[in-house]
């Protein structure tokens, strides 16, 4: 097979739909990107001290320099988890700022920082402010407990989000995390869809992968999870019953949605995840946030009534069709793209074997 690939498609898996040509979330015109990674020490672990695998994840609606409010949306599948902001959006309607990805025991960290950077560069459109930042675990590889994300990797993360091509796999906040037993992290895919108006429209998805067991792993339809039994650091890949662990989705789009179209995008992310063979299990946290770049100025002040447009509910199912193949191949493209990685006490989480996949998939004619 020669060299590994990096993203799913290279691979020949087939996925459905047609992606934008990045076939990232940074296919949504004025979305941005930005990662800090912390990767340090080896060997046993010593709170506070390390190994360390973990980082920050920084999505910015319309660019870095645009505080410009978006219309979003959010959905938990399962609330053993954090996103922080979500009652403002609930009740407003509104993204102001970018959404924020770390490990569990860093959401404090990395929301004061959004503020203090905020500040710092004279950007903050209201007396207060309430960041968005989510989180999955990462303790199995990284040394949660010793806080090692400080608000000068959340300044780097937000100030090199950019547009364009984006890192997968061992990534910012997706940096120490694990799906279906094997490396996980970040994942990003794009659909371009068309109305049946004929309106073409870009929806854009971002996971951090940080759930499922072996056995329950579906790539293409065909469960290879259960022929990839080996090192499986949890199930043994026999546990066919308990689930743990957490999924983050940020759905973006430039289709004219307002609140309420996309918490119904937020929504469909379960489905896509469920074509990979999750079931959303009690200890997991999986929470999804839809925003639309679409009806620029709807949040400003001066004015007291705003023009809006909205896509007709009518003519909104492509869109949820791109929010679950989006989702499905994100996560994949998170899986492929990830390298395996030994973290604290020596933890060992090994990369998902490109020649075995491929050779299940081709029994199946995949």
């Amino acid at each position: 097979m020669g060299k590994l690939k990096k993203r799913a498609r290279e691979l020949g898996i087939p996925f459905e739909g047609t992606p934008g040509p990045l076939n990232a979330i940074t296919d949504v015109p004025g979305v941005e990107v930005g990662y800090s990674t912390i990767v340090a020490g080896k060997g046993k672990l010593v709170v506070g001290k390390g190994p360390v695998r973990t980082g920050v994840t920084a999505v910015f609606p319309r660019g870095k320099k645009d505080d410009d409010p978006v219309f979003a949306g959010w959905f938990s599948l399962n609330g053993n988890g954090e996103m922080t902001g979500t009652t403002w959006i609930e009740e407003s309607g509104f993204l102001i700022g970018p959404v924020m990805i770390t490990n569990t025991h860093s959401v404090g960290a990395v929301h004061e920082a959004v503020i203090a950077w905020r500040l710092k560069h004279n950007r903050p459109n209201r007396p207060w402010s309430l960041p968005v930042a989510a989180e999955t675990y990462d303790g199995y590889l990284n040394d949660i407990n010793g806080f090692h994300v400080k608000e000068k990797h959340v300044f780097e993360a937000l100030s090199k989000a950019k547009s364009g091509a984006i890192e997968e796999g061992n990534v910012g906040g997706g940096t120490g995390m694990i799906c279906y037993e094997f490396k996980g992290g970040t994942g990003t895919s794009s659909r371009r869809i068309k109305t049946d108006k004929g309106k073409e429209y870009t929806l854009g998805v971002l996971v951090q992968a940080n759930f499922g067991l072996r056995h329950q792993l579906l790539i293409a339809g065909i469960p290879v999870g259960k022929e990839l039994t080996r090192n499986a650091p949890f199930s043994k890949g026999q546990d066919f019953y308990n689930e743990s662990g957490s999924i983050i989705v940020v759905v973006a789009t430039d289709a004219p949605l307002l609140p309420h179209q996309l918490k119904r995008l937020a929504r469909r992310v379960p489905l896509g995840m469920a074509r990979t063979g999750s079931n959303s299990g009690n200890g997991s946290g999986d929470i999804f946030i839809a925003f639309s770049t679409a009806n620029p100025g709807a949040g400003e002040p001066e004015t007291d009534l705003d023009s809006l447009e909205m896509l007709s509910n009518d003519h909104i199912n492509p869109l949820f069709s791109a929010t679950v193949l989006s989702t499905e191949e994100a996560i994949i493209n998170a899986m492929i793209a990830a390298k395996s990685m030994v973290g604290i006490d020596q933890h060992q989480v090994r990369s998902l074997p490109q020649k075995s996949l491929m050779k299940i998939l081709a029994r199946y004619n995949r």
